[in-house]
């Protein structure tokens, strides 16, 4: 038996959806995409969804959008997918990377305002494996100093802060449909957000800048007249095989959520308890979404001195797994320690000594929906089985 670390679960009636536009011949961002938006926001209670081409899309449009540019800073913790930081670049702007909370691996929210000059304009918290930024600070700070938040929720599907869905306490919240997620569209994203000028502001950049959508000027009584382009906008519109895709998904999205916890929930019991392997953090404040299941291995404990031992010794073990069948992976990287980031700003992995621990430390075990019971049980048999 193999188990990956994720795999992509279809239904039939799912598979079947994508046929839909394809008869239709309506292919790019119509009724399908306008569809997602509309389960999406009632599943997020968001007040505004807008479908995008992917996670990236959605934070390059956010920041273009509030107006981020040459010069200005944003501040991105050092532990997250490269995108958080690459969308601030893309934009001439300048990464302020922040170091995390090893047991929540997200922002260490008691560093933030030591990072903010009179060139910072956003913050942006990153929702990292299913598990909420804690927001209430965040915003706090946000408010205080005059800044943006743009919310990372790449993997924040069915994650909650004291029962609000993330995404909706930012300016924006961004939203990932790769494969790995739990919802998936193959390439995909979503933009939240609460503010009605600010969506059609984006709404306006995802499509070239216009004013009026091919649809919208399609259905009107004069179809043949082209659009007023009042932005120089950009071509990141989700199509709408993709749209029909992952509307039919949202029509069962209670249930992928809770079949996560309730994987999650077997493997806590499993797990807790061992000496070597710190299990995700549980607080009644946070809903986990479990996009996927990190650890943080420490069989001699947690230290800069010890850090590359740890490290070989995960990596063995990661090995040890894959050749009984079970892929795992690092929980993610920390971005101040590739080669861009480390060159640009002689940065040092040590200059963000958790990041740097959880890119060493860090393991992900396979969580997916359709994850089948002896499949997650030889997980745990293996994983019982080790003895640092």
């Amino acid at each position: 038996m193999k188990v990956p670390i994720a795999r992509t679960s279809l239904t039939d009636s799912e598979i079947q959806s994508v046929l839909g536009p394809l008869k239709s011949g309506w292919l790019v961002q119509g009724p399908k995409v306008r569809e997602f938006e509309d389960k999406w926001s009632e599943f997020s209670s968001a007040q505004e969804s807008i479908a995008v081409t992917s996670c990236t899309s959605a934070l390059h449009l956010s920041l273009a959008a509030l107006g981020f540019g040459p010069g200005d800073e944003a501040i991105v913790p050092s532990f997250t997918w490269i995108s958080t930081a690459n969308v601030v670049e893309h934009l001439g702007g300048k990464v302020v990377f922040c170091d995390i909370d090893l047991d929540t691996f997200n922002i260490d929210v008691a560093q933030i305002e030591s990072k903010i000059t009179e060139r910072t304009k956003a913050i942006l918290p990153v929702h990292l494996f299913g598990l909420s930024a804690d927001m209430d600070p965040i915003a706090e700070i946000a408010k205080k100093h005059d800044l943006w938040v743009v919310e990372d929720a790449a993997c924040g599907f069915g994650a909650k802060f004291k029962g609000r869905h993330v995404g909706c306490f930012g300016d924006t919240g961004c939203f990932s449909f790769h494969p790995r997620k739990a919802i998936t569209t193959g390439e995909g994203g979503m933009v939240t957000t609460n503010d009605a000028e600010l969506a059609a502001r984006i709404r306006r950049l995802r499509d070239h800048g216009a004013a009026m959508t091919d649809l919208q000027r399609h259905l009107g009584a004069r179809p043949y007249l082209l659009a007023d382009h009042p932005d120089a906008g950009y071509n990141q519109r989700m199509t709408d095989l993709q749209g029909a895709l992952g509307s039919a998904q949202m029509d069962r999205a209670k249930e992928i959520v809770q079949e996560r916890q309730r994987l999650a929930r077997r493997y806590d019991q499993a797990f807790t308890g061992l000496k070597y392997l710190r299990v995700p953090v549980a607080n009644q404040d946070y809903e986990h979404g479990y996009q996927s299941y990190p650890c943080l291995f420490e069989p001699e404990g947690t230290s800069l001195s010890c850090v590359k031992a740890i490290n070989e010794k995960r990596n063995n073990w990661m090995d040890e797994l894959q050749h009984n069948g079970i892929s795992t992976r690092p929980a993610t990287h920390a971005v101040h320690m590739l080669s861009f980031y480390s060159e640009k700003y002689k940065l040092k992995p040590e200059d963000f000594p958790n990041a740097y621990l959880a890119n060493h430390c860090s393991i992900s075990m396979p969580i997916f929906h359709g994850m089948k019971k002896d499949e997650q049980d030889l997980v745990i048999e293996k994983v019982l089985e080790y003895h640092p």
